[in-house]
């Protein structure tokens, strides 16, 4: 109630100051940014907040990572795809960069622009939703939430779609960077599910973009979508929801951390089987005081232990057995590994790395990680590691159908730390980690940019995220967005034309955009 009578005294507040527009607004007089942002909002309430606001930073921002600060130069909540794209031509004649928000759940806050001075578009009010009973495809906003979407894709159908375990992500942001979940296993990404877009352009337009209508455009955002445009809506095909799912939830206590060892190897031996059974979907979370396996079979019971897979997880520790059905299945997901990822903004650091087959984490690697985390003060009880089993359907869609580049990866990981405050120690401890498994596995050299890492530098940042497909991806940057509009610490850089797909056009951004 706290929080709601503060936002409403911030809305208040800026609602009498949007009718005076030669009110000051903080550092002088208001800008033309300012004005033309105003005029995009025509006097509505709630639309658009500025630096001077009272609890900018409390109403209109809302950061996710309170370890990274960012001041967008504005926030606004268009309502319809032209207030976007008029949103957008404000930003071009002001020179500042764009960056959309869905659910803002980026590690690096890149929802809000990453660095101070972006035009922050929030896209909560693209809330509609259509369900073709037909052909089951659903139309959707891109301000919907990952639980959100999921209630009504039950309501309507008892449909489903492949996503990740946090109900509060937006679908917006995922659905154009990845969407790996328990599902993804069976049915292939969030962006393998996307069939059309509508998005709005560097130039203010609003386009459609499929494999049919602007192609190479919707090649680059299932995978890369930050960087090409706001996607105000998306069309997605749709699953029946299974009726059937086994849930499990295995805890270890350990003494020791290097305990573990033995447990995550045998672990890891069933997850790096490329013909592991694609309706089975499993986690390893590496606690201070022990360890979480996870694991989701959609399927019945008898159809589980048919597959041998039981027979092969470790077993011993305290197990939480359920036969749940689609929406049980995704509560029992959050209950379980809610400590770890959770979705409450705090100060937090971490670091992941994809892992092909090849890049299995050999015995002595294990040994190695279990010690460090055993022998290492990491200032905090809060933190964790986590490797998830990837494969299945993901692998099986061609690696040159999207922009996403783990078609490859049987496994992912990631760790993360939190600190009150965080810390140098803090950081200090899942750099360790990393280093321990980066130099197990030195063939493997991407990250999931749904994992962004705010420490890496931009060049980096884009090779480890995109790969062989970047490239493709400067090229068509060059051609949707030459000057960079929609620009974050990593995003893709256009490429130049004159000097082929390995050359970068190196936007002088301090002359062009103030950041």
């Amino acid at each position: 109630m706290i929080l709601f009578a503060l936002e409403y005294l911030a809305i208040s507040l800026f609602s009498l100051a949007s009718f005076a527009i030669t009110k000051t607004m903080g550092n002088g007089l208001i800008t033309p940014l300012q004005q033309c942002l105003t005029t995009v909002c025509k006097g509505r309430v709630g639309c658009v907040g500025y630096p001077s606001n009272l609890f900018y930073q409390l109403s209109w921002v809302k950061s996710y990572n309170k370890a990274i600060e960012i001041t967008p130069v504005a926030v606004i909540r268009p309502k319809t795809a032209n207030e976007v794209a008029e949103a957008i031509k404000c930003a071009v004649e002001g020179k500042v960069h764009v960056q959309a928000k869905s659910g803002g759940h980026s590690y690096g806050n890149f929802g809000l622009g990453g660095q101070d001075g972006s035009l922050m578009i929030d896209m909560v009010n693209f809330k509609d939703f259509e369900m073709d009973s037909t052909t089951w495809r659903a139309t959707f906003g891109a301000g919907y939430t990952l639980g959100e979407l999921d209630e009504q894709l039950h309501k309507n159908g008892k449909r489903a779609v492949a996503h990740g375990t946090c109900p509060g992500v937006g679908a917006g942001g995922h659905a154009t960077i990845g969407g790996i979940g328990p599902s993804s296993r069976m049915w292939g990404t969030a962006l393998d599910h996307v069939l059309e877009v509508e998005v709005v352009t560097a130039d203010g337009q609003i386009r459609r973009a499929s494999e049919k209508e602007n192609p190479d455009l919707f090649w680059a955002l299932r995978g890369a979508g930050a960087s090409f445009g706001i996607v105000t809506k998306f069309t997605v095909r749709t699953q029946p929801q299974p009726g059937n799912i086994v849930e499990y939830v295995y805890g270890f206590s350990f003494g020791n951390q290097q305990d573990m060892a033995p447990l995550y190897e045998s672990w890891q031996d069933l997850v790096n089987d490329p013909e592991l059974d694609k309706r089975f979907s499993t986690l390893f979370i590496v606690q201070p005081l022990g360890a979480i396996i996870t694991g989701t079979f959609y399927g019945t019971k008898e159809e589980y232990e048919a597959t041998g897979i039981p027979k092969k997880m470790p077993g011993g520790g305290k197990l939480d057995f359920k036969i749940v059905d689609w929406l049980g299945s995704i509560g029992h997901i959050v209950e379980t590994i809610g400590l770890a990822l959770s979705g409450m903004p705090s100060q937090f650091y971490s670091k992941s790395l994809a892992l092909r087959q090849q890049d299995a984490l050999s015995h002595d690697t294990i040994n190695k990680l279990f010690n460090y985390t055993g022998a290492t003060d990491p200032g905090t009880l809060l933190w964790a590691v986590i490797f998830d089993s990837e494969g299945g359907a993901i692998n099986e869609v061609p690696a040159d159908s999207t922009a996403y580049p783990h078609r490859d990866k049987l496994m992912m990981y990631q760790s993360y730390v939190v600190g009150l405050p965080l810390s140098d120690r803090n950081r200090k401890f899942a750099e360790g980690i990393h280093d321990v498994i980066q130099n197990g596995s030195p063939g493997a050299t991407t990250r999931y940019a749904g994992y962004v890492d705010p420490q890496l530098g931009r060049s980096e940042a884009q090779q480890t995220y995109w790969g062989d497909k970047l490239p493709r991806l400067r090229q068509i940057k060059s051609k949707w967005d030459p000057n960079d509009v929609f620009h974050n610490p990593h995003s893709v850089d256009p490429a130049d034309e004159a000097q082929g797909a390995g050359s970068v056009v190196r936007v002088p951004q301090r002359e062009l955009f103030h950041v």
